[in-house]
């Protein structure tokens, strides 16, 4: 199957006189599954309908293995979609369903049947070609609608919310069998989605836009360890964001917390208003007061099994806490002190 690689070269998309997607430069590597991830509205999913061909740019280039595409409808881009809808033709059965796009391509019946079974293997549903999508789970249908779109073998698999009519179990098995797929066949992928846990768990790159642009782009482990601003710290998993004032900067620095300073092994380059970032299970609690910590009291306290969720109320504002469980756990109305490892933090602009 081709690996094909994705360009955009200062694509703008424009409705009239609103901008749904401001001048927009990225690479997705051949074989790779990049991820546009962002709230409502950031222009996720008008970049992935600039790939597919359903919408035109504005202003700009679109290459697709290296060829121009920016002019070229959809049917004579090698791409295929993964809807959020599944899409599936209620009154066809499985195998034909699969079958579609390649019927209208004119393949001879043999081979056309011959690449839906295989297509339907690809995926675990071997034997399952003589059944309606009504009787199919729907975890079973969205692997239908993935057979549908490699049995084409697109140069580019375009996945837009594919998870999001799923349950929470069902979507996390569903998400570890795309990618598994989208691994085993080497396939380019760009996969769009508002649910950060999901874009971490499938994503060799992940792309973060707000207001129709790049937020910031990078490997998973890059954007929640080393985030590039407030916004993507708190988009990228649960971040609890600290009004401090740096003191001092430089390859160590200096910064002020409510009445306290605290050198941080954090590099800044610039002093004044800041925000510290503490991931929920970085923060330390320790009963009563204690010298260097913050003094707070439990607001709330959940026990799910394997955590013990927090909430705090602090001087500096409103904590979130996620702790190992306990033999006495902590209850609603104690007063605690909370503190860190310095090594943990990260400091972004304020």
């Amino acid at each position: 199957m081709t690996k094909g690689s994705v360009r955009f070269e200062n694509v703008t998309k424009r409705y009239g006189e609103v901008t749904a997607l401001k001048p927009l430069t990225l690479d997705i590597q051949p074989g790779t599954l990049c991820t546009l991830l962002g709230p409502s509205g950031c222009g996720k999913t008008t970049t992935l309908r600039l790939i597919a061909g359903l919408e035109s740019a504005s202003e700009g280039r679109i290459l697709i293995g290296g060829q121009d595409v920016t002019h070229l409808s959809a049917t004579y881009r090698r791409v295929s979609m993964v809807f959020q809808s599944y899409a599936l033709f209620p009154h066809m059965n499985v195998l034909e369903n699969v079958a579609y796009g390649l019927s209208v391509k004119r393949m001879p019946k043999a081979e056309m049947t011959q690449r839906a079974e295989a297509g339907l293997e690809m995926v675990g549903l071997k034997g399952f070609g003589a059944r309606l999508p009504s009787e199919l789970s729907g975890g079973q249908q969205q692997r239908v609608a993935v057979a549908r779109a490699i049995v084409l073998e697109p140069e580019v698999l375009l996945l837009d919310e594919p998870l999001s009519n799923l349950d929470a179990k069902l979507r996390r098995h569903v998400r570890e069998e795309i990618r598994q797929i989208q691994q085993r066949l080497g396939l380019t992928a760009v996969y769009v989605t508002h649910d950060q846990e999901e874009a971490m768990a499938v994503s060799d790159r992940i792309i973060v836009m707000k207001n129709a642009e790049i937020a910031q782009e990078g490997t998973p482990h890059d954007l929640y360890e080393r985030p590039a601003s407030a916004f993507i710290a708190d988009f990228i998993g649960d971040a609890n964001l600290l009004d401090v004032e740096v003191l001092e900067a430089g390859a160590a620095t200096r910064v002020r917390l409510l009445d306290q300073t605290h050198d941080l092994p954090l590099a800044s380059s610039a002093k004044g208003p800041a925000k510290l970032v503490l991931r929920p299970h970085q923060v330390r609690l320790s009963a009563g007061a204690a010298p260097g910590g913050i003094s707070a009291e439990v607001s709330y306290a959940a026990y799910l099994g394997n955590s013990i969720q927090y909430t705090l109320a602090t001087p500096a504002g409103e904590v979130f806490a996620i702790l190992p469980p306990s033999a006495t756990p902590f209850r609603k109305g104690d007063s605690v002190t909370l503190s860190w490892h310095p090594g943990d933090l990260r400091l972004v602009a304020g």
